[in-house]
């Protein structure tokens, strides 16, 4: 049993809609993931397959999984299977794209996924990789022009801001939450916006989320929920 798994039933994976823990309920999970990030429902939606993901998306239910993330789906939903038809019927536009190049983070489960708002100002980009029992990791982020590597294990803590008062702001981030070291991206348009990304050593729990979220409204929390 490596670090990533805690228990025999993350190798097992969740309580779900097929068929596959790996294909369909990790993808699933990638999908909320970038919800959380993009902050709702995006008015565009393109998915990147790489390697393993590319040659079995169909078959294994990886579209309409990952689509259900972006929804915001859990994965037992029992719409997860209609997630393609709802989100098109919402006005989404949805596209697949099956890549011949190998994963760009070296992981045969990989998937990108770009997010676009309606006017879009904002487009938001997330590579995951599923590990098998409905596990995940995120390799790289990018928001607008700000894209960077992260760990990979979950949970993740992500924060945006433009003021100067940003370093202040992740000390207070710091205090109330035991973290990792910390990863800063500055943007290169000659505005100060930055990106700043913990790792978590351990998952937030429900009142420290809370607490968080009222003190850093810009805050993402990204963590497989157990």
């Amino acid at each position: 049993m490596t670090d990533r798994y805690k228990s025999v039933f993350d190798i097992i994976g969740p309580i779900m809609v097929g068929p596959s823990s790996s294909h369909t309920a990790g993808t699933l999970q990638i999908g909320r993931m970038a919800r959380i990030i993009f902050g709702g429902d995006p008015a565009e939606l393109v998915v990147h397959y790489y390697d393993s993901f590319a040659h079995t998306h169909l078959g294994h239910g990886t579209d309409y999984a990952i689509v259900a993330g972006v929804l915001g789906m859990e994965p037992d939903d029992r719409r997860v299977p209609m997630a393609v038809r709802m989100a098109r019927n919402m006005g989404i536009k949805i596209r697949f794209i099956e890549e011949k190049q190998h994963s760009p983070v070296g992981h045969p489960n990989t998937a990108w996924l770009e997010l676009t708002n309606r006017d879009h100002t904002l487009k938001m980009g997330l590579i995951g990789c599923s590990i098998g029992g409905g596990m995940i990791e995120v390799r790289r982020i990018r928001y607008n022009d700000v894209t960077f590597n992260t760990p990979g294990p979950l949970p993740i803590i992500l924060f945006r801001d433009v003021q100067q008062s940003a370093e202040i702001h992740m000390k207070l981030l710091k205090m109330v939450m035991a973290v990792g070291p910390m990863l800063n991206q500055q943007s290169t348009n000659g505005k100060r916006a930055a990106i700043y990304s913990f790792t978590m050593k351990n998952p937030v729990k429900p009142a420290q989320l809370k607490k968080l979220q009222e003190a850093f409204p810009k805050l993402a929390l990204l963590q497989v929920e157990e």
